[in-house]
């Protein structure tokens, strides 16, 4: 499954808006790098059941402006030609057990995407490696993030769509031209998306077992802010446990793939459906008084 995010923040200022206390963000370092966890406590019996999506206290913290036009493109001549390309970003935590691999193209057009690296740093990370690969697609910039204050990869989903949210604003400062092939347009660019996709059809969920020990769920819906932290706090909210996962902004729509497992053992057919239709059920209603943007 791919993961689409990309994009580049300009200025150190606008990044700083983005957390202004990362210290809430960061936990104390395991024994060793675990793969984007989110346990909680389970109960003997599980009784499932459908909990209101409430807003999260970091991400009401997010304060991403506009995108502006700016005088000058990463690297690249601001003249557009041909069709638009979509762009995509993803977020992988599954192809790196140190670190969590960030992966951006749209078409030919990206720079160096210094200013990106910039406003992740600001955010209180690391880009430890990277390198750059052109395909039919395009070119595709590949870069490992971990957190500067352990030197692991991101676990938190919040910071996770820190990063996710910073890389789609710093791609609609820059390429301004990729606002209406994005749903994060409407939020933050400067042109709303061409056309509106329809929740409902949209969205398709998938939950199949990946061995005796883990389950792999595939979710698919339209792309709004905050989509990340309240997909797993769905899952989560039903005692499920999230252990690894890849998020691919794509366009107008979020494609992501999740590890889960219930009591250390892969999930149930019966516990298989609540979780499907639990995530159906919030993801058809994206917007509700407590949504997340």
């Amino acid at each position: 499954m791919t993961v689409a995010v990309a994009m580049a923040m300009a200025s150190t200022g606008s990044n700083l808006g983005l957390y202004t206390n990362l210290k809430a963000l960061e936990r104390k370092p395991s024994s060793r790098a675990a793969p984007f966890r989110c346990f909680l406590g389970l109960d003997s019996v599980l009784k499932p059941h459908i909990i209101p999506k409430r807003r999260s206290s970091l991400l009401t913290s997010l304060n991403i402006p506009k995108a502006s036009p700016p005088t000058t493109v990463e690297g690249e001549n601001s003249q557009e030609t041909g069709t638009v390309p979509t762009p995509v970003v993803i977020i992988d935590q599954d192809s790196d057990s140190d670190a969590t691999v960030v992966e951006i193209t749209f078409g030919d057009r990206l720079g160096a995407l210094l200013d990106t690296m910039k406003a992740l740093k600001n955010l209180g990370l690391n880009v430890i490696k990277g390198n750059v690969y052109l395909d039919s697609s395009g070119k595709h910039n590949k870069f490992a993030i971990t957190k500067a204050s352990t030197g692991r990869k991101v676990e938190e989903p919040e910071l996770l769509e820190a990063i996710r949210l910073t890389i789609i604003n710093n791609l609609l400062q820059y390429h301004p031209e990729s606002s209406a092939q994005l749903a994060m347009g409407a939020a933050f660019g400067v042109l709303p998306p061409n056309q509106t996709v329809d929740v409902d059809i949209a969205t398709h969920i998938n939950v199949k077992d990946d061995g005796p020990e883990r389950s792999l769920l595939y979710v698919e819906t339209v792309d709004r802010p905050g989509l990340l932290v309240d997909l797993v706090k769905i899952i989560t909210d039903i005692n499920i446990a999230v252990e690894s996962g890849e998020f691919d902004t794509e366009g107008l729509l979020a494609k992501s793939k999740f590890h889960v497992r219930y009591r250390g053992k892969a999930i149930s057919k019966p516990l298989q459906q609540v979780l499907a239709n639990s995530l159906r059920y919030f993801l058809r209603r994206p917007t509700t008084e407590d949504a997340s943007f």
